[in-house]
């Protein structure tokens, strides 16, 4: 992802629809480091010749590769530093090849004010095509938590 300022919101400044988008360019890069991380050495994504005889016909991203870019969003810009993730359900629709450029959108769908709680929808695609979408549940710091946090 390109580098973007931090932004850290507080429960506060969270109102239903506000939302972040982020592009991301897949490369070869990406996709080896991933494996690397997570130890998935699936063939799919790294060998060229075996990913050539799939119904995919070339190699293709992890699917945690790409919500790991919807963690990205959480964790610095929608709601940022502070957010702890309670909970994320993903439903892969459509492979991410290197090249494709990712768009990473992540909107506020729901707060619940006692427990300092945000229902965040989570989408990513190529194109017209979304290959990810899904849900997660975060908690979110009040402004006095973040600021005392600094």
């Amino acid at each position: 992802m390109p580098v973007r300022a931090i932004r850290s919101l507080a429960f506060e400044d969270l109102t239903l629809g506000l939302s972040e988008l982020v592009f991301k360019t897949v490369t070869d890069q990406d996709i080896v480091g991933f494996a690397d991380i997570s130890g998935d050495q699936n063939p799919i994504h790294l060998n060229e010749l075996y990913a050539s005889k799939t119904r995919f016909g070339q190699r293709i991203a992890h699917g945690l590769y790409t919500a790991s870019l919807i963690s990205a969003v959480i964790g610095t810009r929608l709601p940022g530093p502070g957010a702890i993730y309670m909970s994320q359900t993903l439903n892969f629709k459509a492979p991410v090849k290197i090249g494709d450029v990712v768009r990473i959108h992540v909107e506020v769908a729901e707060l619940i004010e006692g427990r300092q709680r945000a229902r965040l929808a989570c989408e990513c695609a190529v194109d017209a095509t979304v290959v990810l979408d899904g849900e997660a549940w975060v908690r979110v710091p009040s402004r006095l938590e973040l600021m005392s946090a600094a």
